[in-house]
């Protein structure tokens, strides 16, 4: 691989913080299509937190990986649990499940206020959905939908708790976990907002693999305060996997990003060998030091940039670049693109 080439691609620590602004690969898929049908009083922040991730996704993606349609059963206005009303796309009867524009995913949201009795057209569609294999999901007690229309025997589900005894009684051949989130082969369901999140970023992750849910991760979850959390984002130079030399050095990089400190300089820092914090940085970060220093220092840049309206040349010097013309080589380098056009993109 070429010097040149070799330089598209971050370690994989600050590819994820950068995955949104790299060249788009050109794979050819089409976003995948997702479809939520809201019933009455059904939970804002279940399906708030669903849409978000599928928002996000595509945030950290230079191309559009989900598109998503809003149906209401019978009417283009749902009243939500909060009582505020939600303009659906379409209703019920208009939902495509083969020809151009039909959905792959198809998601029934529900709510603590929502009717448990049958909806006979939603229970066909659902049959329907299920026999052209679609994926089916259920937020908070949705899964009572994908019951009544027999998706769901033999399989386990997930639902609000409150509608537990509902569901053991009147649905006998389907197993109710205790668990908030439950990822069948083609079946997903969740007991409320938290999970209805997490249930999405099972899904993006088997679409899109692991980095692409860590990025997604990295803007939603910064304010996780759960120390058992296991998916909370740490800074590399918090993480205490990490050994106690190694944090130090990352903190010294991220503190000196305008004055960058030399190898030499970072070893004596910390009373280690040269040759000792390479290896630390390659078993740890699969890197070398000045590779994820400089890679540091492009992502504060690109930041300054695409945040503030600083000049290029002064974000050049706040991030330790000896001149306009190199940072913008290194830039490119990057993200494919030069820093004024990438502001250019930002703005357009």
């Amino acid at each position: 691989m070429s010097q040149i080439s070799e330089k598209r691609y971050f370690s994989h620590r600050l590819r994820d913080t950068n995955s949104a602004f790299l060249p788009a690969r050109q794979n050819g898929a089409e976003p995948v299509r997702v479809g939520f049908v809201l019933q009455p009083h059904f939970s804002m922040m279940a399906f708030t937190a669903a849409v978000d991730a599928l928002v996000t996704a595509n945030l950290v993606q230079a191309t559009p990986l989900f598109t998503f349609t809003i149906f209401g059963l019978d009417a283009t206005r749902v009243r939500s649990d909060l009582g505020i009303d939600i303009s659906a796309n379409s209703t019920l009867a208009e939902l495509m499940l083969e020809g151009e524009g039909a959905l792959d995913v198809l998601i029934v949201c529900g709510g603590f206020r929502c009717n448990l009795s049958e909806h006979p057209p939603l229970s066909l569609m659902l049959k329907a959905a299920a026999k052209k294999q679609k994926v089916l999901g259920g937020l908070w007690n949705g899964a009572v939908a994908l019951a009544h229309a027999g998706v769901l025997d033999g399989l386990g589900c997930a639902m609000h708790p409150d509608n537990h005894a509902f569901v053991q009684e009147g649905f006998p051949q389907i197993q109710v976990s205790p668990q908030a989130m439950v990822v069948e082969a083609r079946i997903l369901t969740s007991a409320g907002p938290n999970s209805a999140l997490e249930m999405m970023l099972a899904l993006i992750e088997r679409l899109h693999g692991t980095d692409t849910v860590r990025a997604i991760r990295e803007i939603l979850s910064s304010d996780r305060v759960a120390d058992d959390d296991e998916n909370r984002l740490i800074p590399a130079e918090n993480d205490p996997t990490m050994p106690d030399a190694l944090r130090t050095l990352l903190r010294l990089m991220n503190s000196n990003i305008e004055e960058p400190l030399g190898i030499e300089e970072l070893a004596d820092y910390v009373g280690l060998s040269r040759r000792r914090i390479e290896r630390l940085f390659q078993s740890h970060l699969e890197t070398t030091p000045s590779r994820y220093y400089l890679e540091l220092r492009i992502t504060h840049a690109r930041r300054l940039l695409l945040q503030s309206s600083a000049s290029i040349s002064s974000i050049a010097v706040a991030c330790g670049f000896v001149s306009s013309t190199h940072f913008s080589h290194c830039f490119k380098d990057f993200f494919g693109v030069s820093p004024s056009q990438a502001r250019q993109l930002k703005r357009g």
